[in-house]
């Protein structure tokens, strides 16, 4: 293993040090136990906070700022964030309407996060994203995992927020936007976590995994490797399946990458992907190319699709000031 590291036991806390030096304009950074604020605090909204763990950068604290989240509670490599950063992260950030969740469905996760929704002292809610179509049940979940579709909700949910909404219309939107997304992944190499100084799985050159999971889990199966048009279609075929769109349904793509794959590849396999959904008569009015919800040095690709309307079309629009996503500002 070759990785830029001093001590693998403060790497989590020499990245966070290094990302908050680096935008120490939108945030604040809180060490023992980690989590990471908007350095400005929107008054009389609800406070949007998610979480999980390190190695996908740059969720989720490239997400903190305007119009999105306004705390992160960051694990180590794969490993949930405990308790005790949530409830610390949202006693920081709590402006008195309330704190909404975002978590991933993931077992450590949900779990961790219900622990300290439960000792909260003030109203709170939870929007679980799911948007994995790649698999029904997996000993890492609870039902579908969430992925790169987490990022759409919380760009949409933190823009609402940002409109003074109450909590239960921003959990509502939420659920509405994750019911209406689906998202699958596909590995070409494994990734390789820091502390195991190996890659979490096997694969040879002349295959892939359809399906695979953000943290290395196995996908639908290991096939072997063939041009890029065949692989997008498999994909589209399962969130198609999934999701069931009409015709002239208008979409949000997004071609999400891993890690190590170059922005050249993911701009050829949006090309193939926007031309199938063409030939199913569906409009792609939204889109967006790169690396959002990474897995450390996987090389591979994630494809989402979410089914718009006009509310998720105005907060996708709306302006938003964060260190990995921002317009209209």
């Amino acid at each position: 293993m070759k990785k830029f590291i001093n001590d693998v036991n403060h790497m989590l806390t020499e990245s966070l040090s290094g990302f908050a030096a680096a935008h120490a304009d939108l945030i604040e950074l809180n060490l023992e136990p980690n989590f990471l604020t908007r350095k400005n605090k929107s008054k009389n909204k609800v406070a949007i906070i998610s979480g999980g763990g390190s190695g996908h950068e740059p969720l989720h604290a490239g997400y903190i700022g305007y119009g999105m989240l306004d705390a992160a509670c960051p694990g180590q490599v794969f490993t949930s964030p405990t308790p005790d950063q949530m409830l610390a992260a949202a006693e920081a950030v709590h402006m008195n309407k309330g704190v909404l969740f975002i978590v991933k469905n993931y077992s450590g996760d949900v779990m961790n996060f219900e622990m300290a929704a439960e000792m909260l002292p003030f109203e709170h809610a939870t929007i679980l994203t799911s948007d994995d179509c790649a698999v029904i049940n997996s000993t890492y979940t609870t039902g579908r995992r969430g992925v790169a579709g987490t990022v759409l909700i919380e760009k949409c949910v933190g823009s609402l927020a940002e409109t003074g909404a109450d909590l239960k219309t921003c959990k509502t939107f939420g659920d509405k936007i994750n019911a209406r997304t689906a998202s699958i992944g596909v590995a070409l190499t494994s990734c390789t976590v820091p502390a195991a100084g190996r890659p979490t799985f096997d694969i040879n050159d002349t295959e892939l995994e359809m399906g695979v999971g953000i943290h290395g889990e196995p996908g639908r199966r290991r096939e072997a490797m063939r041009e890029a048009d065949a692989i997008v279609k498999d994909m589209l075929d399962a969130i198609l399946a999934d999701l069931k769109p009409q015709k002239n349904q208008e979409v949000l793509l997004l071609v999400n990458g891993f890690g190590a794959t170059p922005l050249m590849e993911l701009y050829l396999l949006y090309n193939s992907a926007a031309k199938l959904l063409n030939t199913h008569g569906i409009q792609i009015t939204r889109s967006l190319v790169g690396n959002y919800t990474t897995a450390l040095d996987m090389a591979g690709a994630s494809i989402t699709v979410c089914l718009l309307d006009d509310e998720i079309k105005q907060h996708w629009d709306s302006p938003a000031h964060t260190p990995a996503l921002r317009w209209g500002i």
